[in-house]
Formats: C-alpha cells, sequence, structure tokens
C-alpha cells in the first residue's frame, strides 16, 4: 500500500515524467487514484493503481486508442529498493 508522501520512481516515462526520477504521491481521490506531483511547482497529474501497478496514462484525443503511460515502482526506506505493486 502506498500513502501521501510516499516516493514513486519513474520506470517508464513519457513527455512529464522521466524515467530513473523520484516523485512524491500527493492527495489520494480515492483508494485507486491518487494526484503524483511532476516536481514542478505545485503541478502534479492524476496516477492510478491497478493490476499493472503505478501509472500515469495520456492519451491522445486526436489519434484513436494512442497512450502515452509513464509507469511507477515504490522505493523502500533509504536504500532505493524499487518494487512494482
Amino acid at each position: 500500500m502506498i500513502n501521501t508522501g510516499d516516493k514513486l520512481i519513474c520506470t517508464s516515462g513519457n513527455d512529464c515524467y522521466v524515467q530513473g526520477e523520484i516523485y512524491t504521491v500527493g492527495e489520494f481521490m480515492n483508494d485507486k487514484c491518487f494526484k503524483l506531483m511532476t516536481g514542478s511547482n505545485d503541478e502534479y497529474w492524476y496516477a492510478s493503481i491497478d493490476k499493472e501497478g503505478v501509472h500515469v496514462r495520456f492519451r491522445f484525443n486526436f489519434i484513436k486508442d494512442k497512450y502515452s503511460d509513464a509507469r511507477f515502482g515504490r522505493i523502500e526506506n533509504k536504500n532505493w529498493v524499487c518494487y512494482k505493486f
């Protein structure tokens, strides 16, 4: 389980999230959706937790069914151990 303030590492980036960078979990909207800060001021995108793990999905409206997902793993303790959900 992840909580507000936890750190996630981007394991697969996109235009807003860089692979290898660390991001902070923000406020939860419900048990499967929360804000994931981008690192720029107070900006964020909504992240989802599902059977595939944590991801931020960007859907390009002008191209049907084209996505650009960013995926994340949780960092455990100060040892920087990363695991998928």
